[in-house]
């Protein structure tokens, strides 16, 4: 069993170490191709997300998208998130058809099934920074850090990229 956990452990320490020593080039009309790897304490989860990108504003509110991935044998679940961005952030979801659709508190969290991907996407499940006072420009960097119903995190970068959709309301109560 010791072997198994010094095994798993060099693995991750030598992951972390090759992603530590790449960037991704972004650019204002293209989301950065990143990933980004967990490394819980439980040793076995390896989430990524690939493409993470946060609409501009000038403040207000914005939100993140990408795609997380989850290439293990178990679910993972993402219960909060925080930002550089923003000094409050919050998993959400678009529920609604038409221009019937509201975003509101992702009960619960975002699940990733085993082997499966989650999708964040304009107007559908999103990460929502609100009360932004520094504007997000095209290309800049915003950072985020996932925490997983474990007690483990997860950072990222997105960069910021101008789009004109997905312009849902809040859930009558949240402000």
């Amino acid at each position: 069993m010791r072997i198994r956990h010094a095994l798993l452990a060099a693995a991750a320490v030598a992951t972390l170490a090759a992603c530590g020593g790449q960037q991704a080039a972004t650019s204002s009309a293209a989301p950065a191709k990143q990933a980004a790897e967990a490394a819980p304490s439980s040793g076995a989860t390896a989430l990524t997300i690939t493409d993470p990108w946060v609409k501009t504003t000038k403040s207000g509110m914005t939100a993140a998208f990408g795609t997380l991935a989850n290439p293990t044998a178990a679910d993972i679940t993402v219960v909060s998130a925080t930002s550089t961005g923003a000094p409050r952030v919050e998993l959400h979801e678009t529920v609604g058809e038409g221009a019937q659709m509201t975003m509101r508190p992702k009960e619960g969290g975002f699940t990733i099934p085993a082997g499966g991907k989650l999708e964040l996407k304009p107007g559908g499940d999103h990460i929502m920074l609100m009360d932004v006072k520094t504007p997000v420009q095209p290309g800049a960097e915003v950072g985020f850090t996932l925490t997983f119903k474990d007690g483990a995190a997860m950072e990222f970068k997105a960069v910021g990229k101008d789009f004109a959709g997905a312009n849902e309301k809040y859930q009558p109560g949240h402000e």
